[in-house]
């Protein structure tokens, strides 16, 4: 999951008739934290959380064997980087399905294969025209081996749309719009199969929590809709409201009936100090509220397509400590790494909310207003910690001058404080131009001063 900036990146969700497919709501099965369950414990998880399906970022063999014989759908991935090689030679595409699909195939459920994971969001601009040719391989492949129920498509993400305010104007980017989507939606059409897309409110909402009521964004609101000028739809959430800029923009270039299907949606559960909104009850309110409505029978759909089944994937079954970026990154999971839930949710839609743990209130739903700082964390490795000092001191604008000797901030025998220095110093110079306080997992945020005698430690003021 990329992070999307704001409204402009809404969401696609799954919309078919009835009768086609039938609702469910899964989840994305990520693998990046050095501390989870193997595979097969897992598998008992994800059926514990009562999801229909399951998305993984590859085709994990050890992944993929642990779910056969189960009653779980599940889709895999092509990585990016084969993307080019692949739309190249029909050979490489038969190998990679003979590899990943066919030894696997029926025990295990696979139903989606995915060619990339937001491709043209994260992905060199070369990549992004080889897309298409390198579904066209796979599907040859899949219809070799006579497994023409895998779906394939490729999953993107907001950024796709250049407008999407009002819903009604939902328009693709124009660099996309015509060499690559066109086209895309032309053999997804012919395929019958869906658009693959991730929403996620929560970052439209933290983008502008005082335009956007985050009652709104989590399916709360009671009293406050938005009215399409053009369209004369009436929104009650930010969710649908998402949905349909891609509808609109799917009618724009003359494809108004493809499917869609949410690769990605959710709402993290915690996060960093400056990152609003990141906390349990949100989290857990937004996940219960979407699996309501996606799990809803009759299905209930979008005000554009009313009555259309939206499949769909929650982010994600763990906290995975290991992704980089900001903290929300690292905390989407419904369990921690030890299993347990981090709320109680589930995902079939048939446990009331009231049979749930109490939870948690929010403490951050406000802007933080004061300063931050940027730490090592304890006990971290000390050469990956002095390879990040230098790091942090590599950048000019005398990042590290006071933790040279003789300088006020200068401790001998201290990594630690060397580090938190210049993870602060460079925090500080570097944030608007997209740095973090991560340091590949090397750092934290804290708002106590870490300052000492006339050692002053550089803060981030919000």
């Amino acid at each position: 999951m990329g992070l999307l900036p704001p409204l402009y990146f809404l969401f696609l969700f799954l919309s078919v008739s009835n009768g086609e497919i039938s609702g469910f709501v899964g989840v994305n099965y990520g693998d990046l934290g050095n501390n989870l369950p193997s595979p097969k414990q897992s598998v008992k998880l994800v059926q514990s959380l009562g999801a229909k399906c399951v998305k993984i970022y590859g085709a994990n063999p050890a992944v993929l064997d642990a779910f056969k014989d189960t009653n779980i759908q599940v889709s895999i991935m092509v990585p990016n980087e084969l993307i080019i090689n692949i739309s190249n030679s029909q050979k490489l595409a038969d190998s990679w399905v003979q590899s990943n699909v066919v030894p696997f195939y029926p025990k295990t459920r696979i139903r989606y294969l995915l060619v990339g994971n937001e491709v043209t969001s994260s992905s060199p601009k070369q990549i992004w025209p080889r897309i298409l040719p390198a579904m066209r391989k796979i599907k040859s492949s899949l219809k070799t081996h006579s497994l023409n129920k895998i779906k394939v498509s490729t999953s993107m993400a907001m950024d796709v749309l250049e407008s999407s305010f009002p819903p009604s104007n939902g328009t693709f980017r124009s660099d996309i719009a015509g060499p690559i989507l066109k086209p895309l939606l032309q053999f997804l059409n012919r395929t019958k199969s869906f658009f693959f897309l991730d929403v996620y409110p929560y970052f439209a909402w933290a983008a502008d929590p005082k335009s956007i009521s985050l009652d709104y964004a989590l399916f709360e609101s009671r009293n406050i809709t938005y009215t399409d000028p053009v369209s004369s739809l009436t929104y009650t959430n930010l969710f649908d409201q998402m949905v349909d800029s891609v509808v609109f923009a799917m009618k724009r270039l003359g494809y108004p009936d493809i499917r869609i299907f949410i690769a990605e949606t959710g709402w993290p559960n915690s996060g960093d100090i400056d990152q609003i909104g990141a906390n349990i009850y949100n989290a857990a309110t937004y996940n219960r509220n979407v699996v309501k409505k996606l799990t809803a029978k009759p299905a209930i759909g979008t005000p554009a397509r009313p009555g259309w089944v939206i499949p769909s994937l929650v982010f994600a079954l763990y906290n995975e400590n290991q992704k980089p970026g900001p903290g929300t990154e690292r905390h989407f999971g419904l369990l921690h790494p030890n299993g347990t839930n981090v709320y109680g949710i589930d995902l079939s839609g048939k446990t009331p909310d009231s049979e749930f743990e109490p939870l948690p209130k929010p403490d951050n739903n406000e802007p933080y207003k004061g300063k931050i700082w940027c730490m090592a964390v304890g006990g971290a490795n000390a050469t990956a910690l002095s390879s990040a000092l230098s790091y942090a001191c590599s950048q000019g604008n005398k990042t590290c001058d006071p933790i040279q000797p003789g300088k006020p901030c200068f401790k001998p025998d201290s990594l630690f404080w060397h580090a938190s220095y210049a993870f602060s110093s460079h925090w500080s110079q570097f944030k608007k131009a997209g740095a973090t306080c991560y340091f590949n997992g090397l750092a934290t945020q804290t708002a106590k001063d870490p300052s000492f005698g006339h050692c002053k430690f550089p803060s981030v003021t919000l």
